[in-house]
């Protein structure tokens, strides 16, 4: 069922539709009247939320500050190697930080709306659905419909979490729209699937001291470089988060109601055995992916097209679908990448197209990425199945290394389970075509060797780069030992 987020204006100016308000703003730049539609269809649950799309409300932020939660409690274990001394038995609250995250929501919410107004952009609480060429009706929760004309359109209405489509899935599963600001603890808890948002949950959910297990159809983490994946799944594993592969839940009965309750979950096998399997738990967050809000906001009416297998919509270069006046960005896109900077950095060049004489296009190579896991993984570039399916294994070059982080060393903290690799193009000048991180801060390390992989890294541009003395990211720099070597790349001091 879409979100739909759109921004419109009236009377044949440009319409809009967008993940947050930052589109709706560079389009008001360029003196250009602005509508952006924003309406939040409740989940199954009933949970709704504010302005500022996905990623605000139910994504990267309140992901992100749930993530720090479980990393302050690790924190704290660590402290008493370092000297802090504290008789307080240290418990974690879930409805404390819960209302501490969605107060931070809420004023992000309102500063979005403050922003718009600022920007002369009017702002409708309405769901938006073509009728007609140039046309779309508006209508808001109270039913009342309004009707808007528009010289161009932007589609950016995101993705929401699947349902499996087994009994009682939404009757009593919860979701990551749900997750974020449940009222209560959520206990015991199964997570289904194996995407990144299924990891991040399940790791930031047992690190705030849940008893948590990963029901696995297949692999982990598909679509990224699997040995980083595998990394993730062990050390994960090695601290607590349970298992369960080659499932998949056919049921969910539902045993005693409460907040959270009792649940028990029946899955079946999918490697090839008859197996079932039967556990109860409290909480079940299904994250077994996401579905383009596309299908019911009028698109076949004008003749839009999109990939009726999954909702996505195919654009050429320019984010134009097949109906010129008609544009996409965002997760929605055939074949593009599925993160909120993306998208921003989408719209804002496409306005600047339009309407700010401007022929730079959205550059979607290369793009960084961090999974926030307990132990993070940042990326930039091919994975390594990728490489080698592109450029053939003979013609690349894949220097890795473990490391220790010189904070976990006092702690005692797993040795060789943080890990660097780069992928190299032999016949390239040995240039960086993947880049990929798996420890502390991955995305503040990740974010820097991008712009540099963006430059045309090269191997030797690295050995020539003095490193930052002790840091994790210093590794880029001092790596000399090959894949294809077998050489031992354990470490034995920081």
């Amino acid at each position: 069922v879409p979100c739909v987020s759109w921004w419109a204006s009236i009377d044949l100016s440009p319409c809009y539709m967008y993940y947050d308000q930052k589109g709706a703003e560079r389009l008001s730049w360029f003196r250009n009247k602005v509508l952006v539609l924003d309406y939040v269809v409740p989940t199954p649950l009933g949970t709704s939320w504010g302005l500022g799309g996905t990623c605000v409300n139910v994504g990267c932020i309140p992901k992100k500050l749930m993530h720090q939660a479980a990393l302050l409690g690790q924190a704290l274990q660590d402290s008493r190697k370092y000297g802090w001394q504290y008789e307080e038995q240290v418990k974690h609250n879930w409805e404390t930080m819960v209302e501490a995250i969605q107060n931070y929501i809420g004023s992000l919410n309102w500063g979005y709306r403050v922003s718009l107004r600022e920007k002369s952009v009017t702002y409708l609480n309405s769901y938006g659905e073509f009728v007609e060429p140039h046309k779309i009706k508006a209508t808001n929760r109270k039913g009342q419909v309004t009707y808007h004309t528009a010289e161009t359109f932007v589609l950016a209405t995101g993705e929401r979490p699947r349902y499996p489509g087994i009994p009682g899935d939404k009757e009593y599963c919860i979701t990551s729209d749900d997750l974020f600001s449940l009222p209560y603890c959520p206990g015991k808890t199964l997570v289904v699937g194996a995407s990144y948002v299924a990891l991040e949950c399940a790791g930031f959910l047992a690190g705030l001291g849940m008893d948590v297990t990963v029901m696995v159809r297949s692999i982990l983490l598909r679509g990224f470089d699997q040995e980083m994946a595998e990394r993730i799944g062990a050390y994960m594993e090695t601290h607590g988060v349970k298992f369960i592969k080659k499932f998949v839940p056919v049921q969910v009965e539902q045993l005693e109601e409460g907040m959270p309750g009792r649940l028990k979950v029946t899955a079946k096998s999918t490697g090839g055995e008859p197996e079932i399997f039967e556990e109860e738990y409290n909480t079940v967050l299904l994250a077994i992916g996401r579905d383009a809000c596309t299908r019911n906001i009028g698109l076949e009416t004008i003749g839009v097209k999109i990939n009726e297998k999954n909702g996505k919509v195919p654009v050429n270069d320019e984010e134009q679908t097949n109906v010129p006046y008609v544009y996409a960005i965002g997760d929605i896109l055939e074949g593009k990448l599925e993160l909120t900077p993306v998208a921003i950095q989408a719209g804002k060049l496409l306005a600047r197209r339009l309407y700010g004489g401007s022929s730079t296009k959205c550059d979607y190579i290369n793009v960084p990425t961090t999974v926030f896991t307990p132990l993070e993984y940042g990326s930039c570039g091919l994975s390594e199945e990728k490489a080698i399916e592109g450029y053939g294994k003979q013609n690349l070059e894949v220097y890795h290394s473990l490391f220790w982080p010189l904070e976990w060393t006092v702690a005692g903290r797993d040795n060789n389970t943080c890990y660097g690799k780069i992928i190299c193009n032999k016949h390239d000048n040995n240039r960086v075509i993947g880049f990929h991180v798996l420890g502390p801060n991955a995305g503040e390390v990740t974010q820097g060797f991008a712009a540099a992989i963006k430059c045309g890294l090269t191997k030797e541009l690295l050995d020539e780069t003095i490193g930052i003395h002790p840091t994790c990211a210093e590794v880029f720099t001092t790596m000399d030992i090959t894949k294809s070597s077998g050489q031992d790349i354990t470490q034995r001091g920081c």
